[in-house]
């Protein structure tokens, strides 16, 4: 572990937001964010009702360069000031993540910097160091429109799975509940929008693997049954708000076991971080403080503009390896689709 205060330039390219950051600061945190420019291209894909990823690759390819350019700008620094460069090389779509890995390499060859490949799950799982400086360990709940996890995270490098979505995503699954219920994309703030002037127990929906071993996830057979219960006609408001109570109940009850796999490997571990687009959802978060306080965990969620991918999450992950002594990742490292957060890139 080293003393310097690093400064690293982050680059997000994984699926429908083009994003580059410049932060600033030193493990286990907080940082300091100087710039963090976020491109959404909700639009473009709003009418196919989820993401192309023909769309999205071509759109990163247009406007990264002149992203960097502008946090960069914003930050007042130059490339030659920072000290790496930290890009998302996985997982994610795969042409997106080609932009985004293939530009920060061609930047860390001519400004003589570390390349510092990201694991775009690890970024959001160390948001809350950056925004609250969270110590080791803590219990992560990711969850997000890709994602939905449980990992118990010891450090830097010290990621173990205790649960994960064995269909759908939970982001995936308001998305879907959205277009279902005739909602605008994206899902999710659509969704839980509807349901503040609903009744959660209108319809009667499946919890999902509730009180079952473990601490997996599943979220199909509910969006299945939300779509049966639509055919018959629905008040949108309360079917939204019985959905998003059903997800809820999940989450919370998969939580909860997660909690006790956590504390066998971290009896004195305390801290709850909840991470990912979905952690902005008020009502999900709401549930999970009551969750962490029956259980003695202190619940962390990073502000909903650092829960949504960003480039800032992905230089601080740089911050984190760089302080833990990383070197830098070869120039020719390959972009992975896939890559579970326990695994390494080579």
């Amino acid at each position: 572990m080293t003393g310097k205060v690093w400064t690293v330039l982050g680059i997000e390219t994984s699926c429908d937001e083009t994003a580059a950051a410049v932060v600033r600061g030193l493990a286990p945190g907080p940082g300091e964010i100087l710039s963090n420019i976020v491109f959404s291209q909700t639009d473009a894909h709003a009418p196919y009702g989820g993401v192309v990823p023909e769309i999205a690759s071509r759109a990163h390819l247009e406007i990264l360069d002149a992203m960097i350019e502008r946090a960069l700008a914003e930050a007042r620094m130059s490339l030659a000031e920072v000290d790496g460069i930290a890009a998302t090389a996985g997982p994610g779509l795969i042409g997106g993540v080609m932009v985004g890995l293939t530009t920060a390499k061609a930047l860390a060859l001519a400004a003589g910097k570390p390349l510092i490949a990201v694991n775009h799950l690890m970024g959001h799982a160390m948001t809350a160091r950056m925004t609250h400086g969270v110590a080791f360990p803590f219990l992560l709940l990711l969850v997000s429109g890709g994602h939905c996890q449980l990992v118990g995270v010891g450090g830097a490098e010290d990621f173990r799975l205790y649960g994960s979505t064995i269909d759908d995503a939970v982001g995936e699954a308001f998305d879907k509940a959205a277009k279902i219920l005739g909602l605008p994309y994206p899902g999710g703030p659509a969704v839980e929008e509807a349901a503040k002037t609903g009744n959660p127990r209108a319809y009667a929906l499946p919890r999902p693997m509730k009180g079952r071993s473990g601490a997996d996830f599943s979220f199909s057979g509910l969006k299945t049954a939300l779509r049966l219960l639509a055919q018959d006609g629905v008040r949108v408001e309360d079917a939204a708000a019985s959905f998003q109570a059903a997800v809820i109940e999940s989450l919370v009850d998969r939580t909860r076991a997660g909690m006790a796999l956590f504390r066998q490997d971290f009896p004195k571990g305390d801290g709850l971080v909840v991470a990912g687009g979905v952690a902005a959802n008020q009502a999900i978060g709401t549930a999970l403080d009551r969750l962490a306080r029956e259980e003695g965990f202190v619940t962390r969620i990073p502000p909903p503009r650092l829960c949504t991918d960003n480039a800032a999450m992905i230089a601080w992950a740089g911050v984190e390896r760089l302080s833990a002594g990383h070197k830098g990742d070869a120039l020719g490292l390959s972009p992975k689709a896939r890559w579970p957060l326990a695994t390494s890139l080579v």
